[in-house]
């Protein structure tokens, strides 16, 4: 008998005896390319918030791209139409202030109508304010109204939209897993590592994290999953728009890969979050292992 025989009778008796064979068994099932669970983008339909600009339309063009279609949720005065008609056909806009409930259920309505259903639900749409808790040079407190719309828009819009869209996302028939759709938030790296100026936004974006578990167990029954991204420095339009100079200085904090991020690897995420049943309930931090300073 060669060596090679013995190891494996060895190694097989040790894997009995441990109660590891299962889990071997798995690994080698995994191996062998078992890949009946991926889903696929193509023929599904999903709606993004703040789909008019930066990651939201680079999530909308990558939707149409692998074979999706999409519907815009943006603002009245985007550049949400714009984007629609040059996607064509499986691309529509619905001007949608994601705090408004009648806004929300027109656009759920509309995609309904239009492409039959809602299977991928992208939330982008947010707003920020830089502004000290207090401004010791001005004597003055932040302003709480601003600090409210933050709250508002980042928190109880995200909600807003999940709530509604998991009704819609029900009356899907489920697939052999009983899956019915995904949900995707967007953090920011701000709701970890928060800097001086960022008390409003940095507590919107952790309160979408702290939401995501409990709202996938929630949804769990319906076989909808919910993930948030925790983007760090992209290039969107904020912050594409600032000085050159400005612009180095902050991709050199990023140790690799040093640059900011490009909306298309956030759209890939969504993809591969879609893609992936296993995926629940989980912050994935998409910054090039950024850890912002104060």
């Amino acid at each position: 008998m060669s060596i090679g025989h013995i190891f494996s009778d060895v190694f097989s008796n040790w894997l009995t005896a441990t109660g590891l064979v299962c889990g071997w068994l798995a690994v080698l099932s995994l191996s062998e390319g078992n890949m009946a669970h991926v889903r696929n983008l193509k023929g599904l339909v999903g709606i993004v918030t703040g789909g008019a600009s930066g990651l939201g339309r680079a999530t909308v063009e990558r939707l149409v791209r692998q074979g999706a279609s999409a519907v815009i949720l943006d603002l009245p005065k985007s550049e949400g139409k714009t984007v629609a008609e040059s996607l064509g056909e499986k691309c529509a806009f619905s001007p949608t202030d994601v705090t408004s409930e009648a806004d929300v259920k027109n656009a759920l309505e509309l995609a309904r109508t239009k492409f039959g259903r809602v299977d991928v639900v992208v939330n982008c749409a947010g707003i920020a304010v830089a502004a000290k808790t207090y401004n010791l040079n001005k004597q003055l407190p932040h302003s709480l109204e601003d600090f409210q719309r933050v709250i508002n828009v980042n928190i109880a819009g995200t909600f807003n939209v999940i709530r509604l869209a998991a009704g819609e996302m029900g009356k899907n028939d489920p697939d052999e897993d009983g899956h019915r759709g995904v949900i995707v938030n967007t953090a920011s790296v701000a709701a970890f590592d928060g800097q001086v100026g960022q008390a409003a936004y940095s507590a919107s974006k952790g309160g979408i994290v702290g939401m995501t578990l409990p709202i996938a167990r929630d949804l769990a029954p319906m076989g909808i999953r919910v993930v948030t991204i925790a983007p760090g420095l992209f290039a969107t339009p904020l912050l594409v728009g600032l000085p050159e100079k400005v612009r180095n200085f902050l991709a050199k904090q990023v140790p690799f890969p040093s640059r900011l991020g490009d909306p298309g690897e956030y759209a890939h995420l969504v993809q591969s979050i879609v893609e992936n049943p296993m995926l629940n309930g989980e912050v994935i931090r998409l910054d090039g292992a950024l850890r912002m300073q104060p």
